[in-house]
């Protein structure tokens, strides 16, 4: 298993924001965890991010493009709206033989990709996996909206995951879940089949992300230690046997909240939002790659994984690193 990640260089701090809408450092940092947020530049876009990301993973794992059997790329933000950005990573990293695809479950959109995976590997229809999670959110946030505009930032992050038989490292399970009743709470409305850009029903239709604060704050609270603990009950594990707990990163009260329920100590759960914010589908890999990066995550630990956002989506996964 190798990782790899890749930030924008530019950079937006929370004093920055203040200038443009009525919001402080201190406001966003108390409520949110967040101090600083990475946001693209024109030509920087989920595919240029997820393919620098996959480049790394698979120098890490020491494989070249070409051996790559499928890449799965979580993303709710492609560079167009088709083809995937999944085939524009496939292009670049010189996976020639290999199919592709996007995944769409917003913010857990790693876990599903990651599941989906480990299943087309556990299936035979695969050997060597490119998961890649990229996002672009700030591409998508009206930044005139206090509400949005301090939570998202981009990146990508990707891990290659290999079926073999003599290794205990990898995949051990997943948990997958959904909602759609909660579609109303978090989303993007126009742009899409109903609708679209250029048509006269879509006037006055928003089309950057609209998100209920409160609904998904108190959805993201409950679902986040709800599915890691059905997922330690299908294991037959335990909280006790986690090494490090890598949840979405989204805002630092609702981890705290998650890790205290499962009763997993500060000291085993990464968290790099203050630095990033909320990049969505990228969030997960971009800290996994990070703490192997910090020495925090090393080969043989146990590591469990969790995300949740639009849809209403979420769910986990177990991972012998």
């Amino acid at each position: 298993m190798g990782s790899g990640s890749a930030v924008p260089p530019r950079i937006v701090t929370n004093d920055e924001l203040s200038k443009t809408v009525d919001t402080t450092d201190e406001w966003i940092a108390q409520r949110t965890g967040i101090r600083e947020r990475r946001v693209t530049a024109p030509d920087e876009t989920s595919s240029t991010l997820g393919a620098e990301a996959a480049k790394k993973a698979l120098a890490a794992a020491g494989v070249e493009g070409a051996t790559i059997d499928l890449v799965i790329c979580a993303t709710t933000s492609p560079d167009y709206p088709w083809p995937s950005v999944a085939c524009l990573i496939q292009d670049a990293v010189g996976a020639t033989t290999a199919g592709a695809f996007d995944l769409s479950a917003a913010c857990a959109g790693f876990t599903y990709a990651l599941s989906v995976g480990g299943a087309m590997i556990s299936a035979g229809n695969a050997t060597r996996v490119l998961v890649v999670g990229a996002d672009t959110l700030t591409k998508q946030v009206d930044w005139t909206d206090r509400g949005t505009c301090i939570l998202f930032g981009d990146g990508a992050g990707a891990v290659v995951l290999e079926g073999k038989e003599d290794s205990e490292r990898g995949l051990i399970d997943s948990v997958l879940f959904a909602d759609g009743s909660g579609t109303k709470h978090l989303l993007i409305e126009g742009g899409g089949g109903r609708y679209p850009k250029g048509q006269s029903y879509s006037e006055g239709i928003r089309d950057t992300i609209y998100m209920a604060g409160r609904e998904v704050y108190r959805f993201g609270v409950n679902a986040m230690p709800d599915a890691c603990e059905k997922l330690l009950a299908r294991t037959g594990l335990t909280s006790a046997d986690i090494d490090l707990f890598v949840p979405h990163q989204a805002n630092v009260r609702i981890i705290d909240s998650a890790a205290e329920r499962l009763g997993i100590p500060k000291d085993k759960v990464f968290v790099n939002l203050e630095r990033y914010g909320n990049t969505s589908g990228a969030s997960i890999p971009l800290a996994l790659d990070e703490a192997v990066q910090q020495g925090r995550l090393k080969p043989g630990m146990l590591v469990m994984t969790v995300g949740f956002g639009g849809g209403l989506a979420w769910g986990a996964n177990l991972i012998r690193w």
